[in-house]
């Protein structure tokens, strides 16, 4: 019985690591298929309230920075984005670099190695520290999928509509593929 309850476990932990994998899939699929127009395309509203595409993207990334920082402070940071200046080229090279190291850190966070070492998971000092473990994970992959969301209406709404006409994020089979993972969502 306790072997497949390990396996179980093994499997759930492996599955949210795979999952997390394809996160930054869906954000380089978003970065590659958005106009560049879009970018710094004011929102909707009152000029000044509300990010940019750019600055989104600027904010995932930095988030992750305090993420890593905090939780895991042995993993190597890549430098802040710049939500004035940053271009999509560099979003995306930022993206990568952090989405890895968050993996990193989620992959150690989700062990059963006693000796791990990312134990908490701190969102910032604005917040409560969490232990480490899938609640981080969901918090994770939420926040993310959330300011996707908006960069997907944002897009919309100043008139440069991306992935409406194919599965895009959606095609979890293709993300899959994408990063190298050879099972398929499980």
């Amino acid at each position: 019985m306790a072997l497949e309850s390990h396996a179980a476990l093994a499997e759930i932990r492996d599955t949210l690591l795979e999952t997390y994998a394809s996160n930054d899939a869906m954000n380089q699929l978003i970065l590659s298929s958005l106009d560049p127009r879009a970018w710094r395309a004011q929102p909707p509203g009152q000029k000044g309230n509300g990010r940019t595409i750019a600055a989104i993207f600027a904010h995932l990334h930095n988030v992750r920075l305090s993420w890593l920082k905090n939780s895991a402070p042995h993993l190597k940071c890549p430098p802040p984005l710049d939500p004035d200046r940053c271009t999509m080229k560099q979003a995306a090279a930022a993206h990568k670099r952090s989405a890895a190291q968050c993996l990193r850190m989620l992959t150690d966070a989700l062990s059963a190695d006693p000796n791990r070492r990312v134990a908490k998971f701190s969102r910032g000092s604005w917040t409560q520290t969490w232990p480490a473990g899938g609640t981080m994970f969901a918090y994770m992959f939420s926040h993310e999928a959330h300011h996707r969301g908006q960069i997907l209406m944002l897009a919309h709404q100043t008139g440069y509509r991306i992935l409406h006409d194919t599965p895009g994020i959606w095609h979890w089979e293709k993300l899959w593929k994408q990063v190298g993972l050879s099972t398929r969502p499980r």
